[in-house]
């Protein structure tokens, strides 16, 4: 163990989740590579969970940053922000959203709970509809509403939360049916939750496809059938993009959009990678709900003129290079090469995702069992070839998560799927 380690574990909470046996301390970054403070190089195919969305150390952002830090860092939203209100006005065209308004926040964390409070305040109610095998944050509420027992610490909550399925395709009472039957089994379990509850339900939180959870995701169309339950009771729907948004998927902008026949969401949280490693969240309403609250608010650091420099720049470059185009490319090559590859190996039961964001569920192998140890055994040797990617999953962390920057090249794809294979036994 490092000495570094050892100080970490000094001072930080042994709850604060750390990788690999021998944790790796990174130093710097280029384009889709890091070094450790071991002296290696390493392809990053994680990217800080989902966060370094289109490259280390990309320099149209970090000349953004440094030249608004010789500016001015800090200033807080009681006062007018030019940077802010530029990335304002581009995320609120991009959402999708009719008259929508942008609330900054510091992380996905906040910007759940900014529409959380939001969405309870303007239907009165503290009822919440969730999916099972979700996540959405770290703080009291947003743990409230978090259907994966691994990262809920507790059952306290100011909200009660309501459990419904869909987001998990491949497991659960309905898995076994096709696509059309397991949309209808889970509007029908939908209805049967608010049959048997209060009426006056604030809103359906939702991950287009649930990312802690695994990266597992319903068929196209199962948010589009809840919303038209939703909107006979006027039920708000929040959609959770902090780590499926700006062309992940690939196939869509936003992950919502697979499920727009009905429109976009009346609520859309964001985080992660619009600002490339710098921390930015936030949360985008149309006006009536986000102009609700009747008591004054700020955000100390939610919109900071650095952070927002480094948002303008990052979706500019992503905008301007297609890196969704790239993502559904050189994504939907990776997932191939990677079916193809884990086909026949005991231990995988499934590879499933949309573009650069890739799950690979691995089970004990002859049993439907989760294996988190093999996760486990197989991020260490992914690492020791040279390769770092994460790993999730409902079914006690055993699924591995490849989600590299949005830049990766068809190359740099090969040489990650064939240190992976490798690490699963099948290269």
């Amino acid at each position: 163990m490092s000495e570094l380690f050892d100080r970490h574990q000094a001072v930080l909470p042994k709850w604060l989740a750390i990788y690999y046996s021998d944790p790796l301390e990174i130093t710097h970054g280029e384009g889709r590579y890091v070094w450790g403070a071991d002296g290696r190089r390493y392809l990053d195919f994680f990217g800080g969970i989902l966060t370094t969305m289109t490259a280390h150390a990309l320099p149209e952002v970090t000349k953004a940053i440094a030249e608004q830090a010789g500016k001015i860092l800090h200033t807080s939203t009681v006062y007018l922000s030019r940077p802010m209100v530029e990335l304002a006005e581009q995320v609120a065209e991009l959402s999708g959203i009719p008259d929508a308004r942008v609330f900054f926040t510091p992380s996905g964390t906040e910007a759940n709970d900014a529409a959380l409070l939001l969405a309870t305040a303007y239907r009165g109610s503290n009822q919440i509809l969730a999916m099972r095998n979700s996540y959405h944050g770290r703080s009291f509420s947003a743990v409230g509403i978090t259907g994966n027992k691994g990262w809920a610490p507790t059952s306290l909550s100011p909200l009660k939360t309501l459990y419904v399925h869909g987001g998990m395709r491949s497991r659960g009472p309905f898995a076994h049916l096709p696509d059309d039957e397991f949309i209808a089994a889970c509007v029908a379990d939908l209805e049967d939750v608010l049959g048997q509850t209060r009426p006056g339900v604030a809103a359906l939180i939702a991950e287009p496809v649930q990312g802690i959870g695994g990266f597992t995701s319903p068929p196209d169309g199962l948010y589009a059938a809840f919303r038209e339950v939703l909107d006979r009771h006027g039920i708000l729907w929040i959609a959770d993009e902090v780590q499926t948004g700006w062309g992940r998927t690939g196939d869509h902008f936003w992950g919502w959009q697979a499920h727009a026949e009905n429109g976009p969401p009346d609520l859309m949280t964001f985080a992660k990678g619009i600002g490339n490693g710098m921390s930015i969240g936030g949360v985008v309403a149309r006006a009536e709900i986000m102009n609700c609250l009747d008591s004054n608010s700020i955000s100390t650091f939610g919109g900071s003129p650095v952070t927002m420099a480094a948002g303008l720049a990052n979706v500019a470059y992503l905008l301007e290079n297609d890196l969704q185009g790239n993502a559904r490319q050189v994504g939907g090559r990776l997932i191939e090469r990677l079916r193809s590859g884990c086909a026949g190996l005991p231990g995988v039961r499934e590879v499933r995702g949309r573009g650069l964001m890739i799950g690979i569920e691995l089970v004990k192998p002859g049993t439907d069992e989760a294996d988190p140890e093999g996760a486990a055994a197989v991020l260490e040797a992914a690492r020791e070839g040279g390769l770092l990617i994460g790993k999730g999953g409902g079914h006690n962390t055993s699924a591995l998560r490849v989600t590299p920057p949005l830049s990766l090249t068809q190359e740099e794809a090969d040489e990650g799927a064939e240190i992976l294979l490798r690490a699963l036994g099948g290269g």
